[in-house]
Formats: structure tokens, C-alpha cells, sequence
């Protein structure tokens, strides 16, 4: 069997950090080589395994990047923008790939990762999951298909955790419809409504967000017409899709040319999926 993938995993105390090292502690085809998380964590230092409340693992959290990505393969990061670019900047400095599934990012941060992917590879997703790569894809055919007479909205709904809106995913299928219809979704985007708001406007992309309870993820893409409406969906019940399919795109990372991918990439969809950065 060839050499396992070293992975390093970045916000490992989180929700899908957890869920990652558990996967690749699981995996014949990775091994956990180091695990990450900011310098005032209180699991700094900690046995990873004792700290996720089962037996010691051998290997201790820390907080320096650097340290953290020699010798690894890929590191695997679900955090917040800040700390996602500031990881970028080391990955590509040490040659590592970089996946990253963290949500939010403003269009600087976008530069930014840009940058980093002249060094490394990079790949990132709002969402890692089949299915919705799929969706994205279906998202950008329909909208093809259709004229401005159907209007389109995206629904959304998460876990009363979630900080950012709309989510990375409806970003994603926002922006599968917008190429679909060849126009630019910041040009058409309605992110929210609120008041005595008039009529909708002819081919606008509507965003809708609900959040509450332990809601996974859930995708609707409506388009609307006179007298009959298609209605796409995709619902996560387990985040564990995710998680491996950040892996997936960890270890097809390997020996690829410094550049920036997506999971249409990963999965063979042949630019299915909205742009990498």
C-alpha cells in the first residue's frame, strides 16, 4: 500500500474538527499528523484524545503552524476567515495543500487565498458533500434553461450556531444560477427583505436563511414561474459527509500543480462546481 497522507487539522476542537480526526483516525489512507488550535485554546497542550473525552492518543494540540505543517501532506481547515488566511500564507510558504471549508469570507480574503494557491495547492468549498456539488451543478443547468420569467430564490436553513448568512453552500447555488443566466451574482443578489420592500424585481437572485435547533443543513433552489415552479433540494442529516469529502479532496491534493481547486475538481465534475477562488 502506498505511504498514507500526513493531514494536519486546523480548528480541531470544533464541531467538524472533531468529526475530521476521528475520520482520519478511522482511514487506511490518512494518518492525524498534527492538530491545531489558536494560541489561547484551553485544549492547547492537551492529549488530543483525552480532550475530545477518550483515551490518550499520543499527540498534543498546539498553537504554531509552522511547527504544525512540516512534514504534513494537507491540512484540513473549518474555522473562521481570519485565521483560514492566515494558515493559507504558511501552507503555501511549507508547500502543503490546502483544503478549506471555512465559510464567510469577504472578497479580500478570496484575494488573498489567490495568492497563496501560486505556491500550493488550494482547494475550497462551501460544501464538500456530493449531493450538493451535484445540486450546484443541476442549480447552473436549469438556470440555463429557463428565461428571467421564473424567478429564482435559495433557502437555506442551519443550526442555531451558525454565524454567518447566507450560508457558504446558497453562495454556492447563487452562484451556479448567476452563470447559468451569464450575469454576476453580486449584480442581482437580494441577501435580504424587510419592510415595505415594493415588488420583485425581474431576475433577481434571491437569498433566504433560517436558522435553529440542530438543523445540519438543508438547500432549496425555487424557480418560480407563472403557474408552476421546480423546486431542487438537497438536506444533510449527518456532517460526517462533509468531513469526508474535505478528505477526499486532502488526499487527490497530493502531487497536484500549485493552483486553485474546488470539489468539482475532486470529484471529477469537470467545472460543475462555482469557482474556486
Amino acid at each position: 500500500m502506498a505511504d498514507r497522507v500526513a493531514v494536519a487539522v486546523n480548528g480541531v476542537s470544533g464541531r467538524m474538527g472533531q468529526v475530521l480526526a476521528r475520520l482520519i483516525a478511522d482511514s487506511d489512507r490518512l494518518v492525524l499528523h498534527a492538530a491545531l488550535e489558536r494560541p489561547d485554546h484551553p485544549w492547547i497542550g492537551q492529549d488530543l484524545g483525552q480532550a475530545m473525552g477518550g483515551a490518550a492518543s499520543g499527540l498534543r494540540v498546539g498553537d504554531d503552524a509552522e511547527a504544525a505543517l512540516e512534514g504534513a501532506g494537507a491540512v484540513v481547515d473549518f474555522t473562521a476567515p481570519a485565521a483560514t488566511v492566515a494558515l493559507a500564507r504558511v501552507a503555501a510558504r511549507q508547500g502543503v495543500a490546502h483544503v478549506i471549508g471555512t465559510t464567510g469570507l469577504a472578497p479580500a480574503d478570496l484575494d488573498a487565498l489567490a495568492d497563496a494557491a501560486r505556491d500550493t495547492v488550494i482547494v475550497r468549498a462551501g460544501n464538500m458533500s456530493l449531493g450538493v456539488n451535484l445540486l450546484v451543478a443541476l442549480t447552473r443547468q436549469v438556470a440555463a434553461a429557463l428565461d428571467a420569467d421564473f424567478d429564482i430564490e435559495i433557502v437555506e436553513a442551519h443550526h442555531r450556531h451558525k454565524v454567518d448568512a447566507p450560508s457558504g453552500t446558497a453562495l454556492m447555488l447563487g452562484e451556479a444560477a448567476a452563470q447559468g443566466r451569464g450575469v454576476a451574482l453580486d449584480a442581482v443578489a437580494d441577501r435580504g427583505r424587510d419592510g415595505i420592500t415594493g415588488a420583485r424585481q425581474g431576475g433577481r437572485i434571491g437569498f433566504s436563511a433560517v436558522r435553529g435547533g440542530d438543523v445540519v443543513g438543508e438547500h432549496d433552489v425555487l424557480f418560480l414561474g407563472a403557474g408552476e415552479r421546480i423546486v431542487l433540494r438537497h438536506i444533510s442529516t449527518d456532517r460526517n459527509i462533509f468531513a469526508r469529502g474535505a478528505l477526499k479532496a486532502a488526499a487527490w491534493a497530493q502531487g497536484r500543480t500549485p493552483g486553485a481547486y474546488d470539489m468539482s475538481d475532486v470529484l471529477g465534475l469537470q467545472g460543475q462546481a462555482a469557482p474556486a477562488p
